[in-house]
């Protein structure tokens, strides 16, 4: 197993409370992740029917064949569950005692948050970051990291992405949504999360998307909350402030896998990626994506933003820093442009008291040392997220 940067946050949490919730995308490694650190704790898997049936039909019986401790994995599973661990932990709130994980990040986190709040330490992991990548394999280039994406099973088991994330797309269409919500037109919806694919990086526009997949504006919000709760899709919050200022106050639309994405666009070869017309909305992809988690892996909330204002100057992600952001613009182009500059400048220029620092990722491998924001390569990309070291 590849260690997981999140694992000392998670031993940490799971020596404080009692509970420690786990959510995340489906084979993003969350399973593998806690019987790993927790190795001497029962393992239980709510995905087994009968298991499931008597979680349902009798929860007290079966909490009590696990009353030390367990991993109770897609508790989802068994929305009830949570009420009654409310009550073992009270009686016994030995930190640690019960790793609960779920892929259903709203669903879940309603019934967690109702039955056992304050009691539980809530952690999100996404699939592979970069650095975690690399330990398996030095990556290949840019087109071609994005089309494998991250998912640790094609990293780890050297699948081909193209025939691993069509498996995962069939499996999540197949089982997630016939239990999420009544998706009566699979072939439509299909289409619909293509047509999302094809707005990556893109301010969302409910009503253009619904037009085009030929849904109403209701239907068109739910299926973007479906895509939501099961980890397909990020939408990005922009940043803005009461100054009266005219800023864009429409969320982008991220996936938080961007070799899904790639797949989702019909993309089977790097040089397709490297050609495509939506590289820069895919790299923007990456970017955010590594971003989150990074601050998922050292627990902090996902509360990142981009800024765009209507005369279309834009910062691609700001990153809380205390009360300031860490501005972070990123560029799939291999040769810096002075243009990679413009977005940053204006930030700074019109909220210098919120701007801590800034710099440009690019789709370069070697980045250099500007006076105003440094730029760094792709393959360096952790040091945008930490102020200290941003400059190569």
């Amino acid at each position: 197993m590849i260690p997981r940067q999140i694992t000392p946050t998670l031993l940490r949490v799971a020596a404080q409370y009692p509970v420690v919730t786990l959510t995340g995308p489906r084979q993003s490694g969350k399973t593998t992740l806690c019987r790993a650190a927790f190795p001497d704790k029962a393992y239980i898997s709510l995905e087994d029917p009968d298991t499931r049936r008597f979680a349902s039909e009798d929860p007290r019986g079966f909490l009590k064949g696990v009353e030390g401790g367990a991993i109770l994995d897609e508790i989802q599973r068994a929305p009830e569950l949570p009420s009654y661990l409310q009550g073992l932990v009270d009686a016994d709130p030995t930190p640690g005692r019960f790793i609960l994980t779920g892929s259903q990040q709203f669903e879940l986190m309603s019934r967690v948050s109702q039955s056992l709040a304050g009691r539980t330490a809530v952690l999100r992991l996404l699939p592979f970051s970069l650095a975690e990548a690399t330990r398996l394999a030095v990556p290949e280039g840019l087109p071609g990291t994005l089309l494998r994406g991250f998912f640790p099973r094609i990293h780890d088991r050297k699948l081909d992405p193209a025939q691993a994330l069509a498996d995962y797309f069939a499996t999540y269409v197949e089982r997630d949504l016939r239990q999420l919500a009544a998706v009566h037109d699979l072939q439509r919806f299909g289409r619909f999360v293509r047509l999302c694919a094809g707005r990556v990086g893109q301010i969302l526009n409910l009503s253009s998307l619904g037009n085009d997949a030929g849904v109403s504006h209701a239907t068109t919000r739910a299926w973007i909350d479906l895509l939501q709760t099961s980890y397909i899709v990020h939408l990005l919050p922009p940043w803005f402030t009461n100054t009266g200022k005219r800023l864009v106050k429409s969320p982008k639309l991220y996936f938080h896998d961007v070799g899904l994405a790639c797949w989702l666009l019909g993309l089977r070869e790097p040089e397709q990626v490297a050609r495509d017309p939506l590289l820069g909305g895919l790299f923007e992809n990456f970017v955010v994506m590594e971003a989150l988690k990074n601050r998922f892996n050292r627990g902090e909330t996902g509360e990142i933003y981009f800024y765009r204002d209507t005369n279309g100057q834009e910062v691609d992600l700001l990153l809380p820093s205390g009360r300031r952001f860490v501005a972070v613009e990123a560029k799939a182009g291999a040769t810096v442009n002075p243009d990679y500059f413009r977005g940053l400048a204006a930030w700074s220029r019109h909220y210098p008291e919120a701007c801590a620092q800034g710099c440009v990722v690019f789709g370069g491998e070697t980045g250099q040392r500007r006076s105003d924001f440094p730029v760094l390569g792709w393959r360096d990309i952790e040091r945008a997220f930490n102020p200290e070291t941003s400059a190569p």
